[in-house]
């Protein structure tokens, strides 16, 4: 194809030609207006100066003529595969490829949308489209053609700010009339307090007219906690009590309908970290020592920690019968602490305390009870343990895990951690712990005792059990064989980690899930699980893995350190994931807690008709019959217009885009021709007034 073009190279400023143009004008004018014979003549010559200073060129182009380009997205998000809205897909390809063939000097680009990723927020086609037409210039588009369900979350608030001209025509699977149910979080707290409950507010959706109640099953963990009567479309509050620190996850489940689209949104998730007010802590020392301020000054250091510190100041062997209420600087509320109050605290801890009739068995009593049904106890044993008057003599020795010999070891000896102590998370690992000696002070006094349940994580002198942690019922009891910590405290020889001892004591104790000595763990980043099982066991059982759809798979762990047994799978869904590995198990979320992609799956056309319908384009169903048959409109190329498809049929625009493949110029105001023209007009008009003269 060749073109003829006109263009210009003054040789000039444009202002100066202007300047002459306009001089010359007048110069004319006024020799028309003094009837002076030649002036058109003249005008003629001044033109042709003129004409030649702008540098005028006859262009040529030799141009090749490009195809037009059609873009053809298809949908491959979550929602697309329910159904026969997959199968329908595929069809409409088939056949709008072999349509738009046939139309000839058109290329079709086929952009599949990137398929769901563990970290989706939705159907992304706009996105899908920009990045596959990154390389084609706006002017060569011939069409956009999109199959999808139409719940599309990155449509674009206006025509101008799709990036192109063309018509964007929409092709929408699935069928009229689809019913769904789903449940949605409104209010979803991310943080609880341990022990206190939480309102999750949240809507069951139901697209059917005039829908019945629903129940919603509300679980914690994977244990059933309440089942709840819901109206769709109105709000359901939902109290969930938050039982221990870290994750608690949250599912609540409607029940599906017969015949509705997918149940993958009949549940929500959601994972609350609990988190605790304040740990409130009574510490009741038996008689002063030096180690009383190390624990009054460890547990004041902590702003978390809301303490309340009893001191006994009458030693055991000053009793002489005077009554204790004369004895008291203030009186000691036994009754509210010890009875009324006792379960307001986290916990509770004897330091160096002898039986010395200051609480009565009824309150000791109170505290077993305390402890069998979730309470903490720890006890700081010092040289009275070792004796008649010891608390292991009174009700809390049916709790307590080491039973005295009576004797103490009285020498420098090292703390030593244990060998089921190296797989405990207390004190695995613990700092200074992997050399040997330990890279840690002597201590001076042990209390000898045997460990009768419960587990002896550290030794002191001889091999002898220096902590002992044991389960109560409900509770935890820790028990400290030697009043000796103090020493870390201090520096002593450089001291010891008695923070982090002490604080993963504490979580231990609180049950928080990162310390438990037997727990099956998992977290997921994008689709890959890492999970981990901790044990005090030597071996461990494979994990079974069951993922949203009920598919299972078996992961074999590897160890990866004492006590600690880690493995890594590839989730291929996502939702919620159900792990158990023998009587524990734990429940994961791929994705997002609530993917958005399956938040509405109901086919439409409302959401892309405003912009399809503004492009020229068109929209429409093409679900023509069962089985995934479909009816796919005709295609047409037309010129460009406004209206580019009708109820049978979708157009392609024409773009008639070319690209110069040779060019040549032909300077008009050169050479001899345009010389003699010039001076022909300049002399004719010379002659004509020379005549006049005569």
């Amino acid at each position: 194809m060749r073109e003829y073009s006109l263009s210009f190279a003054p040789l000039l400023p444009y202002w100066a030609l202007i300047a002459l143009a306009v001089a010359g004008a007048l110069a004319v004018a006024l020799s028309i207006w003094a009837r002076r014979p030649g002036a058109m003549l003249r005008a003629a010559g001044l033109g042709l100066l003129l004409f030649g200073l702008s540098g005028p060129s006859l262009v040529r182009e030799d141009r090749e003529a490009l195809r037009d380009i059609v873009a053809l997205v298809l949908d491959h998000s979550g929602s697309q595969t329910l159904g026969e809205r997959t199968k329908q897909m595929e069809a409409a390809r088939a056949e709008l490829e072999k349509r738009i063939g046939a139309l000839g000097d058109i290329d079709l680009r086929v952009i599949d949308s990137a398929r769901d990723g563990p970290d989706s927020d939705g159907t992304k086609l706009f996105a899908a489209l920009a990045s596959g037409l990154a390389d084609v210039p706006p002017e060569r588009l011939g069409a956009v053609l999109m199959v999808t369900d139409g719940v599309v979350h990155d449509i674009p608030e206006s025509v101008d700010k799709l990036g192109f001209r063309a018509p964007l025509h929409v092709l929408v699977t699935g069928r009229e009339g689809e019913i769904d149910r789903r449940i949605e979080l409104v209010e979803a707290p991310r943080f609880g307090i341990v022990g206190k409950e939480l309102v999750i507010e949240a809507r069951v959706i139901d697209t059917r007219a005039g829908a019945e109640p629903a129940l919603v099953h509300v679980r914690r963990d994977g244990a059933d906690v309440a089942t709840l009567r819901a109206i769709p479309g109105e709000k359901t509050a939902v109290r969930v009590k938050i039982d221990h620190g870290g994750p608690n996850v949250v599912e609540l489940e409607v029940d599906p309908l017969p015949g509705e689209l997918t149940a993958l949104n009949n549940r929500a998730v959601l994972t609350i970290d609990g988190v605790r007010d304040k740990l409130k802590v009574l510490l009741v020392s038996g008689e002063p020592h030096a180690g009383e301020r190390a624990w009054r000054n460890l547990l004041r250091s902590d702003a978390n920690v809301d303490l309340v510190h009893f001191t006994i100041l009458r030693p055991p062997e000053k009793q002489d019968g005077t009554p204790i209420s004369e004895l008291a600087l203030i009186a000691f509320p036994t009754a509210d602490l010890f009875g009324r109050k006792i379960k307001d605290f986290d916990l509770i801890i004897f330091d160096r305390y002898s039986n010395q009739s200051i609480l009565p068995s009824v309150y000791l009593e109170n505290i077993v009870r305390y402890v069998q049904d979730g309470g903490a106890l720890l006890i700081a044993a010092g040289p009275d343990f070792a004796t008649a008057d010891g608390i292991f003599n009174s009700p809390l020795g049916k709790i307590t895990p080491a039973a005295p010999q009576g004797s103490l070891t009285e020498r420098a000896f090292r703390a030593h951690v244990s060998d089921i102590g190296r797989k405990h998370p207390v004190t695995r690992a613990l700092p200074g712990s992997a050399s040997e000696p330990p890279q840690w002070s002597d201590w001076f006094r042990l209390v000898n005792a045997e460990t009768t349940r419960g587990v002896a994580v550290m030794n002191g002198a001889g091999g002898k059990p220096l902590l002992v942690l044991s389960r109560e019922g409900k509770g935890r009891v820790a028990e400290l064989l030697t009043d000796q910590m103090w020493l870390w405290a201090r520096g002593y020889q450089g001291g010891g980690p008695y923070l982090d001892l002490m604080r993963r004591l504490a979580h231990w104790m609180m049950k928080e899930p990162d310390l438990e000595e037997e727990a099956l763990r998992a977290r997921a980043r994008g689709r890959d699980l890492t999970v981990e099982r901790q044990t005090l066991k030597d071996t461990v059982e494979p994990v079974t893995i069951v993922a949203p759809s009920g598919a299972r798979d078996e992961l074999t762990l590897a160890n990866a350190e004492p006590g600690l047994d880690r493995g890594h799978w590839q989730a291929k869904e996502m939702g919620l994931h159900r792990l158990s590995s023998g009587a524990l198990s734990v429940l994961v979320n791929v994705g997002p807690d609530n993917p958005r992609e399956f938040q509405n799956v109901v086919s439409t056309l409302d959401l892309l008709a405003p912009i399809a319908e503004a492009s020229g384009g068109t929209i429409r169903r093409i679900a023509a019959g069962d089985q995934g048959a479909i009816a796919v409109p005709r295609v047409a190329a037309v010129q460009p217009g406004s209206i580019y498809g009708g109820s049978d049929w979708i157009g392609v625009r024409r773009t008639q885009t070319s690209v110069a493949r040779g060019v040549a110029a032909t300077p008009l105001a050169l050479g001899a021709l345009a010389l003699v023209l010039l001076l022909a007009a300049i002399l004719g008009g010379w002659i004509v007034e020379s005549f006049r003269r005569t």
